[in-house]
């Protein structure tokens, strides 16, 4: 948006290319590659959202269509058009890398520069002012004008601008786990006689229960015929999310199945408090997998009768590198793990079979939402850094592709008009 206004922006990315990025990424999965800390499913070009289920939907507030500019947008960079009109648009992630590629070829033809493998490891205050930031390869550059549009894990860069004075507060998440059936279980379930049907695809589902302890338990991020992949982006950490191609046509279907936690109940209100969590709860599954990066995984049956699991059933997991069976019970907080086997039974009672017993949990699922908010005004600036920009999934203002662009788009019209207002 900023190219396309005449300015020239500079797009500082701490990782790789996209195709570079996705050899890394493939690699760590099926080749049990080493874990590049700087160029996985978090960092790099395209951010997580490149590999997903590049879901296109939003319960977010338009009043002014900016959705349909981003999907619009995205047609532009050769995504399908069809998902102008579909109800849940969505682009799989073998054709995100080429849609980003184009987006990135079109900043570039425009004047905009994108600097790879350049992490930001100081912001430069002077004055509650922005000045500029300091970059991994010991570059300085001078701006009165900073976005930051980081993602959820970007757990250092968060610490930097913590300890540079940027206010930041700690913000409500979610934790839990990976759960796969059979994807012909949930189209039968859903479509009933007309499953299978081609024009009907792979069935999706949403689900939400309210438990007695007082928690909500919910599905997050549904992969329909799709896979669980690592998401971890630290060494030592276990992390699930979902992913799906185009096609849509794996054999399980997946999703998170996750706990809300807030700063008021589930840990400090320091700003950084939900990341230590997370870190807790990741490097508990990191153990319970093997401490190889497999992740933990328990049959359904066991998790609601609180035993091991030893071997698994007829479902197999996707999750590459691997699923170490074992009994989750000990990676979550109890009150997570009582909530989530009260919430099973009852979505069972929505989708019949959701409670097989050979369907599979696999942890750990914490990387849900950004665990902080860094907080701005009405101008969408930081409310304590002027020229300071917040933007996105990272700075607790969106969640999933299409919330994040919008709000791209409103931080740059809003940049823009600061701008020419100090002309």
């Amino acid at each position: 948006m900023l190219a396309q206004m005449g300015f020239k922006p500079i797009i500082l990315e701490r990782g790789k290319k996209v195709r570079e990025r996705t050899a890394d990424t493939f690699g760590f999965w099926r080749k049990r590659n080493e874990l590049n800390v700087e160029s996985n499913v978090q960092f790099g070009e395209g951010g997580a959202g490149t590999f997903s289920d590049g879901k296109l939907y939003s319960q977010i507030s338009d009043r002014n269509n900016r959705k349909r500019r981003v999907l619009t947008e995205f047609v532009d960079a050769g995504a399908n058009p069809e998902i102008l009109h579909m109800g849940k648009p969505h682009i799989g992630t073998y054709k995100l890398v080429q849609i980003v590629e184009s987006i990135r070829a079109q900043i570039e033809s425009l004047g905009g520069e994108i600097r790879f493998k350049t992490r930001v490891d100081e912001l430069i205050r002077e004055d509650d002012k922005v000045i500029g930031v300091k970059t991994s390869d010991g570059q300085t550059i001078e701006s009165n004008y900073v976005v930051m549009a980081l993602g959820h894990s970007a757990r250092d860069t968060f610490q930097m601008l913590h300890d540079c004075g940027v206010y930041i507060e700690a913000k409500a998440f979610s934790i839990g786990f990976r759960v796969e059936h059979p994807q012909g279980l949930i189209d039968r379930c859903r479509w009933g006689p007309s499953a299978g049907n081609e024009e009907l695809g792979s069935a999706d589902y949403k689900l939400v229960h309210h438990c007695k302890n007082g928690r909500s338990v919910y599905s997050f991020c549904m992969c329909p015929g799709g896979t669980v992949v690592a998401a971890t982006s630290e060494e030592g950490h276990v992390v699930t999310n979902g992913m799906s191609q185009y096609s849509r046509d794996e054999r399980n279907a997946n999703s998170g199945i996750v706990v809300g936690i807030t700063p008021d109940e589930d840990f400090p209100e320091h700003p950084l408090a939900g990341i230590d969590l997370q870190r807790e709860i990741e490097k508990k599954a990191y153990v319970l997998g093997g401490s190889n990066y497999d992740a933990p995984g328990q049959l359904i049956g066991d998790f609601l009768e609180g035993k091991a699991s030893t071997e698994f059933g007829g479902v197999i997991p996707s999750y590459e590198p691997g699923v170490h069976l074992t009994d989750l019970s000990s990676v979550m907080p109890d009150y997570a793990i009582d909530a989530i086997r009260e919430a099973i039974p009852q979505f069972d009672k929505k989708i019949r079979g959701f409670a097989m017993a050979d369907a599979i949990l696999t942890g750990v699922e914490t990387r849900t939402s950004s665990p902080i908010r860094m907080k701005r005004g009405e101008n969408l600036q930081s409310i304590n850094t002027e020229g300071l920009y917040p933007a996105g999934e990272g700075a607790g203002y969106a969640g999933g592709i299409l919330s994040s662009a919008v709000d791209g788009i409103k931080v740059a019209e809003a940049l823009a008009e600061k701008i020419m207002n100090e002309l």
